[in-house]
C-alpha cells in the first residue's frame, strides 16, 4: 500500500482564497514531518508563512517546531489559540503543530483564518493514549477541506500503526513524551497492550 503525496491546489494570483488542511495520525507517523514540508514549499514560493505550537511543547526546543527526524523551522509558542489570531501578521499560510493540546477556541481560529484568506495547516494527533479522538482534533477534521492521515509502523508486528501506545500507567490525558514513553502500535497490538497494562 502507498500513501500519495499532498499537492496544494492553485487558484489564480488575483484569487487568493483560504483552507484548512489537517495533518493526522499517531505518533512517529511523520505529522510534524510533513507539516514542515508543506511549510518550506510555500516558503520557497515566497509565500509569506507564519508558524505556531502550544507553549507547553518543550519537548526538542522552546521556540522551534521540531520533527523527530530533527527537521527544524522556527515557529512562535503560544498559550492560546487566540494569540494566533493576533500574530498572524499578513501571513498567507499559518502552520499549527501538536493542534491537540489547544484548547476548543482552535477551531473557530483557524476558520477565522480561512475566512481571512489564509491557508492554514494543521497537525496533531487524532487519538490520545486510550485510542478516543483527541481534543479539537475531530472537530478540525471535520470542518478541513483535506485531511491527510499519515500512518507510522507497529513496534511490535511490523503493520501499519495508528494508535500511540503508552507504556506507563500514567492516566494523565496530557503527558508529553517520546520512544521511552510511547510506541507506535496497529489495532491488534494498542489492543492487546492495553489488556496487558490493565
Amino acid at each position: 500500500m502507498t500513501e500519495q503525496m499532498f499537492v496544494e491546489p492553485r487558484y489564480p494570483s488575483h484569487q487568493r482564497k483560504g483552507w484548512i488542511e489537517v495533518v493526522c495520525g499517531s505518533m512517529f507517523s511523520g505529522k510534524t514531518e510533513e507539516l514542515i514540508r508543506r511549510l518550506n514549499r510555500a516558503r520557497i514560493a515566497n509565500q509569506k508563512i507564519e508558524i505556531f505550537k502550544p507553549q507547553i511543547d518543550v519537548r526538542y526546543d522552546e521556540n522551534k517546531v521540531v520533527s523527530h527526524n530533527e527537521n527544524a523551522v522556527p515557529s512562535t509558542p503560544v498559550s492560546s489559540s487566540l494569540n494566533i489570531l493576533l500574530m498572524a501578521n499578513d501571513a498567507t499560510v499559518v502552520g499549527i503543530d501538536e493542534a491537540q493540546f489547544f484548547d476548543d477556541e482552535l477551531l473557530y481560529v483557524c476558520e477565522k483564518l480561512a475566512e481571512q484568506g489564509i491557508r492554514v495547516i494543521v497537525a496533531g494527533l487524532d487519538m490520545d493514549y486510550l485510542g478516543k479522538p483527541f481534543g479539537i482534533m475531530p472537530k478540525l477534521m471535520a470542518v478541513a477541506e483535506y485531511v491527510t492521515k499519515v500512518h507510522a509502523i507497529c513496534v511490535v508486528c511490523g503493520d501499519l500503526a495508528i494508535h500511540s501506545f503508552r507504556k506507563t500507567s500514567n492516566d494523565d490525558l496530557i503527558m508529553l513524551g517520546e520512544k521511552d514513553t510511547y510506541e507506535a502500535r496497529c489495532r491488534f497490538c494498542f489492543n492487546k497492550g492495553m489488556t496487558e497494562l490493565s
